[in-house]
């Protein structure tokens, strides 16, 4: 099997249950997924089945979408709800323009500092495991992007409002710190309630299978039916075709001219390369230096041109 197949992850489950789960499924051992979503949150869960798990770090790289829920007037050990709380005020009043004010101040570059219950590595450890422990330790903030902020729904009238925003975000993206930090910057806890990722390396709702579809898929023996191709998530990255002679030396592992090339390619950077028959031979990397392509991540053999 071989393509990219995303899952719609329900609540309860971690990343890892759903990949051990599709392991069993689709009888491969070879699945990675694109990006971890914790266990409370649902949505698009890319994964890349077979040979495709090559381009999971490219797909990891690309922005994605949330919706979340925002609840005032609350602070947990966590960031969401699921924690202990640390906070509660009785009260919180917010009005609407100035709520709408402090969110478009997060769009751009913001620094964000690692929630303890993450994956971020310090000092070989997990910082989960060491919250788990009772622990907290130094963290460095880090850099994320807000391409977009967008207020769905405001209920601001109950002492303890709660609002839904959807956000557009680079990869690294805390959405549970952003909440928390919304809430700093308003001058109340904050936490968030709920999380659903809309958008993970280009998939929507729309072309995810749930685990229940993909089982009964399973006894139909149609499970292949729903995998997409490989390449289909990487259209960011310009495509370029060449004739069968240079493709198949590529696909050797060999460096080929650029003007080899049909149409104009860059002089360098990451460029899709195909067949004038349309096959996906790979990723390569236009070498300014002397003109050359080079084989980055090879998808084909050369027997298959």
């Amino acid at each position: 099997m071989n393509g990219i197949l995303p899952i719609w992850k329900p609540a309860g489950w971690t990343s890892h249950d759903v990949v051990a789960k599709c392991r069993r499924l689709l009888r491969t051992k070879r699945i990675g997924h694109a990006g971890t979503l914790d266990p409370m949150v649902t949505g698009v869960l890319p994964l890349c089945i077979g040979p495709a798990t090559r381009f999971v770090e490219y797909l990891q790289e690309m922005p994605k979408e949330y919706e979340a829920v925002l609840q005032f007037g609350v602070a947990t050990d966590t960031q969401d709800l699921t924690g202990e709380t640390i906070e509660r005020v009785d009260k919180v009043e917010i009005g609407e323009e100035r709520l709408l004010e402090t969110l478009l101040s997060f769009v751009g570059e913001i620094r964000q500092l690692p929630p303890m219950y993450s994956a971020v590595k310090v000092d070989g450890k997990r910082l989960y495991e060491l919250a788990r422990e009772g622990k907290t330790v130094e963290r460095k903030p880090r850099q994320a992007t807000i391409h977009e902020l967008e207020l769905l729904e405001a209920d601001l009238r109950p002492d303890h409002p709660r609002i839904r925003f959807r956000v557009l975000c680079s990869k690294g993206t805390y959405i549970r710190t952003l909440c928390v930090d919304i809430g700093e910057k308003l001058g109340v806890p904050a936490a968030m309630a709920e999380l659903t990722r809309t958008l993970s390396a280009g998939f929507r709702r729309e072309d995810c299978v749930t685990l229940e579809e993909l089982e009964a898929l399973r006894e139909e023996g149609a499970e292949a039916s729903r995998l997409l191709a490989a390449d289909r998530s990487l259209s960011g990255i310009p495509a370029f075709t060449a004739a069968v002679p240079a493709v198949r030396q590529a696909l050797q592992g060999r460096r080929i001219p650029l003007d080899w090339l049909d149409g104009t390619a860059p002089a360098s950077g990451m460029l899709r390369l195909y067949s004038q028959g349309g096959l996906f031979a790979g990723l390569f990397e236009a070498e300014p230096e002397d003109g050359m392509l080079k084989p980055v991540k090879v998808f084909a053999r050369p027997e298959e041109v």
